[in-house]
């Protein structure tokens, strides 16, 4: 059941929507302000979030910004009674796929999220990333180069699978574990550093790869190669 972060502040309307949505197998959690949707967005995982433009505490476009920072792949449609061009080059410009202005049909709103889900889809299929001399392939979990083929184990091929989708961002350490290990326990945090460790030592002798440890946010594959 994909799963939806909604952020609207207006109660009536998004506890309406939030009904909406399970009734259409959709798993919904709604947040009220701006700042409590970025806590429920690092806290869980999500397969698209809805957001309301205006917003306590943190309006919806810096959300949404702040969103794509900890991962640039998330869905996102905003809601707002704004219909002004620029209101809504705005929103494209603070990392919208889609944008609907209030008041709206419940049923347009479920056909939009269903075409921005199977959008996404089709995008986040890569499975094969180029690493520097290394072709990683996600689905086989193997690194290969011409004189070489490195089996990786499947935490290991998660992990990096995730690096090569965030290159030259930063891939926000709670996201990682909620991906992977499911759980952001100081455990499975602890057993992340150990993959990460062993991942750059299969990547040592590529000198264009490194993997930087971000203090307090996460980790960012930084390659300078094409």
């Amino acid at each position: 059941m994909p799963r939806i972060l909604l952020v609207e502040d207006d109660i009536n309307l998004g506890t309406l929507l939030k009904e909406y949505l399970n009734a259409k197998k959709y798993e919904t959690d709604l947040e009220a302000d701006g700042l409590k949707g970025l806590k429920a967005f690092r806290r869980e995982t999500f397969d698209l979030c809805i957001l309301d433009v205006m917003l306590p505490e943190k309006d919806g476009f810096t959300l949404a910004r702040e969103i794509r920072i900890i991962n640039p792949e998330i869905p996102i449609i905003f809601l707002t009674a704004k219909s002004m061009k620029s209101d809504i080059l705005e929103g494209f410009k603070a990392g919208a796929d889609d944008y609907l202005t209030k008041p709206f049909s419940m049923e347009e709103l479920l056909m939009r999220i269903e075409a921005v889900l199977r959008r996404s889809s089709q995008t986040t299929q890569q499975m094969e990333f180029r690493l520097g001399k290394y072709l990683f392939d996600a689905n086989k979990q193997i690194l290969t180069a011409s004189d070489e083929v490195i089996n990786l184990t499947t935490k290991e091929s998660e992990l990096l699978k995730l690096l090569c989708r965030h290159t030259n961002h930063v891939l926000d350490r709670n996201y990682a574990l909620k991906a992977i290990w499911k759980d952001d326990n100081y455990f499975n945090a602890r057993s992340m550093d150990v993959y990460i460790t062993k991942i750059r030592k299969i990547l040592k002798k590529e000198p264009g790869i490194q993997i930087m440890n971000v203090h307090g946010k996460g980790y960012k594959l930084i390659t300078d190669i094409n």
